[in-house]
């Protein structure tokens, strides 16, 4: 039986698109959960069948009963595993209880180092000669989290924060269906 999975962005879905492009993930990604009514990840899901829950959290009275409408939504779904891809919001720990060790982030930047907002700008600001990209587990920590993956990408000369950045997300939307599909093959 083939294990289901949900998807949490915010933004444009390039790498939900990387994910579900994968012919052979060995999950089924039954749900999309996204934090912007506009965001252009929604019309992805629904263009390819995908249930959409879109839920802000300043319609809620506090992040705790936000992220307790986003767990029955999962349980509802039978969701056994989270991808964060552009989730733009620090996951608290009503959710993280219910999938620890079953939640994944990928991030851009070769963690530890620039954890948090802004990686690639603060990466290319500090004159680094090479960042990248990082998949780990989510834990309570902003990119804390155990690493799974990692693969590098170099600071080219000539490179401004726009190429780089190009450069980074073609390695997120390689790395990041590779680790989801070798995670959910071993489980």
């Amino acid at each position: 039986m083939r294990k289901k999975a949900a998807v949490f962005a915010s933004g444009t879905g390039s790498n939900f698109e990387a994910i579900i492009n994968k012919a052979d993930l060995a999950c089924d990604i039954v749900l999309l959960v996204c934090d912007k009514p506009g965001a252009v990840v929604v019309d992805k899901a629904n263009l390819r069948g995908i249930s959409t829950f879109v839920c802000q959290p300043k319609e809620f009275h506090s992040k705790e009963a936000y992220e307790k409408q986003i767990v029955e939504k999962l349980q509802e779904a039978k969701v056994e595993w989270i991808f964060l891809a552009g989730y733009m919001r620090i996951v608290g720990p009503t959710l993280l209880n219910v999938f620890e060790g079953r939640m994944i982030n990928i991030h851009p930047s070769l963690l530890p180092k620039f954890p948090g907002k802004d990686a690639i700008e603060r990466a290319y600001q500090a004159g680094v000669d090479k960042t990248g990209v990082t998949v780990h587990f989510v834990d309570k920590g902003v990119d804390t989290g155990p690493i799974i993956a990692q693969r590098e990408v170099p600071v080219l000369q000539g490179d401004t924060k726009e190429t780089l950045k190009q450069r980074i997300q073609q390695t997120e939307h390689q790395l990041y269906p590779e680790v989801v599909k070798q995670l959910i093959l071993k489980k």
